[in-house]
C-alpha cells in the first residue's frame, strides 16, 4: 500500500461505542462510526480472554470422539488483543490502526459506504447484511461505557 493509498483511507472516528459485558471483564465489543457515517466493529480482548478460550476448546475436545485435547483458540470474528480494556487504550489502539493504514483490515464494516461499489456480503436486497444488525445493537442492545 502506497502512502497515497493510506492517506486516502484516513477517516477520523466520530463516535466510539464500547459494550460492557457484565459477565466478562476481558472482552468488549467496539463499534466505531467514522466522520463519513460508515460504521465498523471489532472485539477487543485481553490475554486472559484468549487463555480462557483455549481452555474451553481443550475441555470441549475432551468430549469429542477422535479428538486430542489441546490448547487452541479459533476466532471467527476480528479480535484485537490489548493489554487492558480501558477506554483510553481502546481509543489509542483505534487511532494507531488508522495511522498505520490497517484499521479496515481488522475491523468489519457494518454499514454501507456509498462510495464503495464492491459490497459482497448482502442480505439479498443489495444492502450490507450487517448494517441491520448494527442498527439493532446500537438502539436496543448496547450498554455503553461512560
Amino acid at each position: 500500500m502506497t502512502e497515497n493509498e493510506v492517506m486516502s483511507d484516513l477517516r477520523m472516528p466520530n463516535h466510539v461505542w464500547i459494550e460492557l459485558h457484565a459477565d466478562d471483564s476481558h472482552a468488549r465489543d467496539v463499534i466505531v462510526e467514522m466522520e463519513d457515517g460508515v460504521m465498523y466493529t471489532a472485539v477487543f480482548v485481553t490475554l486472559p480472554y484468549l487463555e480462557r478460550q483455549m481452555e474451553l476448546t481443550r475441555e470441549f475436545c475432551k468430549q469429542v470422539a477422535d479428538s486430542a485435547p489441546s490448547l487452541f483458540a479459533a476466532l471467527d470474528t476480528p479480535h484485537i488483543v490489548v493489554a487492558d480494556l480501558a477506554r483510553e487504550n481502546i481509543e489509542d489502539t483505534i487511532d494507531n490502526l488508522i495511522a498505520m493504514g490497517t484499521f479496515t483490515s481488522v475491523f468489519t464494516q457494518v454499514t454501507e459506504d456509498e462510495s464503495d461499489t464492491t459490497t459482497t456480503t448482502t442480505n439479498g436486497n443489495g444492502r450490507r447484511a450487517t448494517q441491520e444488525v448494527a442498527a439493532v445493537v446500537l438502539s436496543d442492545v448496547l450498554v455503553v461505557e461512560e
